[in-house]
């Protein structure tokens, strides 16, 4: 079997197997390929990097990366998380309500962040309303030690 990178003439590129490359030759001919995406059945070979093993007694180029810590990639999130939230203000669950007052410029823009259900913040998006979800949950100030 062999694995080739195709596109379409609208630059969609995809990966199609054949037994061959005569395969690929004899199908494209045909008109048996056409575009997962689009449809499109102008299909050539696209560019593609060749994957070309090392030999089995050579040691890797470069060593393997060290696996990270979780519990230090999550407190690295959660400074930057803070730190973002510095200049923004707790609106608590009256979020939806004041991002949409100043998307529609009834309040002045501010950064806030706050709750809401899942409804309501896919109806912010429907809406045009820049939002966006927090990786990690915050504690209402009121909530703090």
């Amino acid at each position: 079997m062999i694995v080739f990178d195709l596109k379409c003439a609208h630059a969609h590129v995809f990966e199609a197997w054949f037994g061959s490359s005569a395969d690929y030759d004899d199908q494209r001919a045909r008109g048996l390929l056409s575009c997962p995406v689009c449809g499109d059945a102008d299909i050539a070979k696209a560019v593609m990097a060749p994957n070309v093993a090392a030999k089995g007694n050579r040691a890797p180029a470069t060593p393997a990366p060290a696996t990270p810590d979780p519990k230090a990639l999550m407190a690295a999130l959660a400074q930057v998380q803070a730190k973002l939230l510095e200049g923004s203000q707790w609106v608590g669950m009256s979020f939806a309500d004041k991002a949409r007052a100043m998307h529609l410029g009834e309040e002045p823009a501010a950064p806030i962040h706050g709750q809401t259900s899942l409804d309501e913040a896919r109806a912010l998006i429907e809406d045009g309303v820049p939002v966006a979800p927090l990786p990690l949950p915050v504690v209402p100030p009121e909530q703090r030690n």
